[in-house]
């Protein structure tokens, strides 16, 4: 099998060459968009689930369907530890910019952008990480208050303002929104709120793990009446067999039956996975058709590949605390567990164990399913962390 030809795009991010089974919620983006652009109501739409199962790609694809059907798109990915400010304040420029060139939305537009040298400006003093150019002079008293609330609002609004003057609809898509601190978010949703109470064309596609859903509603009570929480998970057997299957027949190779029934069973449907483990078997086939046995062999140099890259860099950032509540987790299976149960594992008391739980929630390494579970965020980490901390030293883990 040739290398050079590998259809599979096992990455962050990275583009499957087949997106299966994310035509409903495709589908779900578009009627959003369309009924904004002509004045009809729609909820925002939050794209929810685990590591691995392909929301970023999902939420880059739906962005340039957004841009094909002229939709004005804000792209962001929310790193820890920037604010949300800082990273919307250039975006909502180059948007204001893009509008400003259609002729019926230019003065809108133009006072968008002096509302944003307002907001950055006043804003600078709190969040000292904003860097924007100013193409306009500020308005006074128009998203200058120092409020980020208050003056994001003003500022969405005179975004929704020129994207309705152009007729189109001004989207954001935001991935990683778990990171955004929660004062920030809430000061999102009540942008968001006023724009749809105005019925002005301004709209959020975040992503995030399932945590989400809870921090927005702490964030802001009426958030689970603004969003659509859409739940991205594993692919079904017949939507995974064919992000496996339709690339290696575009490629006028095959693989058989038997092959594509041990990946879907290695990889749990999870489409990050589906990528690494059809990627090694092309590789390590010698011919087509990929077989079983190629599946097999090519097993291990994917969960070698997996352990120093996907896994690894998650694990390299936590405490040893961290790892050994981990581990402990582990110990149970994939999960979801009793907290009861995992610092039974430790031999601690629940309540002992509350401030390290709430760090690797914070990392983004587990989640509450429901009161009193933790979950893994990221698929086959259980299994991961028995590799990695085999045996039962980690009983003994120093407790720092």
């Amino acid at each position: 099998m040739d290398p050079i030809r590998n259809p599979f795009a096992p990455g962050a991010g990275s583009p499957p060459p087949e997106l299966a089974g994310r035509d409903s919620v495709r589908q779900k983006i578009h009627l959003c968009l369309e009924r904004l652009r002509i004045e009809r109501p729609a909820k925002s739409l939050m794209l929810v689930g685990l590591r691995g199962a392909g929301k970023t790609v999902l939420l880059d694809q739906m962005m340039k369907d957004a841009e094909a059907a002229g939709i004005i798109p804000i792209r962001i990915e929310a790193p820890e530890g920037r604010s949300l400010p800082a990273m919307l304040a250039p975006r909502l420029r180059l948007a204001l910019l893009r509008l400003n060139r259609v002729a019926k939305a230019a003065d809108y537009a133009v006072r968008g952008l002096r509302a944003l040298a307002g907001f950055a400006t006043k804003l600078k003093l709190t969040y000292n990480d904003i860097e924007v150019g100013f193409d306009y002079e500020p308005e006074p008293g128009l998203a200058d208050n120092g409020d980020l609330e208050g003056d994001l609002s003003a500022l969405l609004e005179q975004v929704g303002l020129a994207a309705k003057a152009a007729g189109t609809v001004a989207a954001m898509f935001i991935d990683e929104l778990q990171y955004v601190e929660e004062a920030q978010l809430a000061a999102l949703i009540s942008a968001l709120h006023r724009c749809a109470q105005k019925q002005l064309p301004v709209t959020l596609i975040g992503a995030g793990l399932p945590q989400l859903r809870g921090k927005m509603g702490d964030a802001k009570s009426y958030a689970e009446r603004l969003f659509d929480f859409l739940e991205i998970g594993p692919l079904s057997p017949e939507d995974a067999a064919a992000a496996i299957v339709k690339p290696i027949l575009d490629e006028s190779a095959g693989i058989e039956p038997t092959a594509v029934e041990l990946i879907i069973h290695q990889t749990k449907g999870y489409p990050y996975f589906l990528q690494e483990w059809g990627k090694h078997a092309w590789d390590i086939a010698l011919q087509s058709p990929i077989t079983a046995n190629d599946v097999t062999r090519a097993s291990n140099e994917v969960i070698a590949a997996l352990d120093e890259s996907f896994f690894r860099v998650r694990f390299d950032r936590l405490t040893p605390t961290e790892k050994q509540y981990l581990r402990a987790m582990a110990e149970r299976g994939p999960g979801p567990h009793r907290s009861g149960d995992i610092a039974a594992e430790l031999v601690r008391e629940t309540s002992s164990l509350g401030p390290i739980r709430s760090s690797l929630i914070r990392k983004g390494m587990i989640w509450s399913p429901t009161h009193g579970d933790t979950a893994f965020t990221v698929p086959l980490f259980d299994e991961f962390m028995k590799r990695i901390v085999p045996g039962t030293d980690w009983r003994r883990m120093p407790a720092v």
